[in-house]
């Protein structure tokens, strides 16, 4: 049994506590919250020790795995501290997006990670659902041939107006994530950005980008839209057909080219998820498996670089839209080393 412990129980937090405590090869042992309160009400919701303090809890209790779903600035301040302190005590971690939204502190946690051998892994959970895996499988039987084009679409309504890059930092994550899983890393950026009216941070963009392999992408993003309508989706096409997967995991289907038929996958089929909050069991539950299976750090899936690649073209995104639509390498984006703003 492997034994959990989760670091911020506020909203999301509390998800990760539901699915490691019904999850059959975890168990969930303890909470830390800087709020007291907080912290003793989900605790005494699963039955287990409440801390406000960290060390302590790490002092105290017999952990293998400690979920980081602390929020912050741009969702993503507060991650640093509880995970490097985690991995100082041996720990494997998984952390909530993004990993860091300080690309300094996101290239130190991977580091020690690395440096440690200590398995570390970001919620990026849009891709832990089986329409994802299903066209990664046609990806990569060749069904796709070569890739020329991905289009990319991620949009939610959230007021936010925290800081001017909130949108980029905090929701984009994902959308990133998704291109990267299909298409690989990518290679440079250019970005457009508007505010919606009354609003003070960039709260919707158009990004082009290019991938290492030199096929080509877009990311449309907004923070501007209405939740109650699908908010994602997802086009990958190449030389021998293109497929489409519509709000994360409802709908794929695959268009071959030369043919008239479809394939055609539903959530029912697939995978019945009974919402969008499965997908977080979904990547919970891949990150148990593979500690069980003994996967080294350097091949978990959804891995803390994973996460850090994702962060570096968000910095290049906002390098462009600052610099008026300049296309921006990323390989400059790493030469710098540092957070850029």
């Amino acid at each position: 049994m492997i034994k959990v412990a989760v670091v911020g129980v506020n909203n999301i937090g509390k998800l990760h506590c539901r699915f490691y405590y019904e999850n059959p090869h975890t168990e969930l042992v303890a909470i830390c919250d800087l709020n007291r309160e907080l912290a003793d009400k989900v605790a005494s919701q699963y039955g287990v020790i409440a801390y406000s303090d960290l060390k302590t809890m790490l002092n105290t209790e017999e952990i293998d795995v400690i979920s980081v779903a602390t929020g912050g600035v741009e969702n993503g301040s507060h991650h640093y501290k509880p995970a490097m302190l985690a991995m100082e005590y041996g720990k494997d971690v998984l952390v909530e997006k993004p990993i860091s939204n300080n690309i300094t502190e996101a290239r130190e946690m991977v580091d020690y990670a690395q440096k440690l051998k200590i398995r570390l892994a970001c919620n990026l959970n849009h891709r832990f659902v089986s329409t994802a895996y299903k066209a990664k499988e046609w990806i990569e039987k060749g069904d796709l041939g070569t890739l020329l084009f991905m289009n990319m679409k991620l949009t939610i309504g959230n007021p936010n107006e925290s800081s001017p890059w909130i949108h980029m930092r905090a929701l984009h994550p994902h959308s990133i994530d998704v291109m990267r899983y299909f298409c690989g890393d990518i290679r440079r950026v250019q970005a457009f950005m508007t505010k919606a009216p009354g609003r003070t941070v960039w709260s919707t963009a158009s990004i082009n980008m290019e991938f290492e392999s030199g096929a080509v992408g877009h990311l449309t993003g907004s923070y501007d839209m209405d939740n109650q309508h699908p908010i994602e989706f997802c086009e990958v096409a190449g030389t021998k057909g293109r497929f489409t997967i519509n709000d994360v995991y409802n709908e794929l289907t695959l268009f071959p080219h030369k043919s008239t038929e479809l394939k055609v996958y539903r959530n029912s089929v697939l995978s019945g998820l009974n919402g969008f909050n499965d997908t977080f069991k979904n990547r919970l539950e891949t990150f148990i498996q593979e500690i069980k299976d003994g996967v080294s750090p350097n091949f978990i899936s959804g891995s803390g670089a994973d996460a850090l690649a994702a962060q570096e073209v968000i910095e290049a995104i906002i390098r462009s839209q600052i610099e008026n639509g300049k296309v921006i390498e990323l390989k400059d984006i790493r030469k710098k080393g540092k957070q850029l703003l």
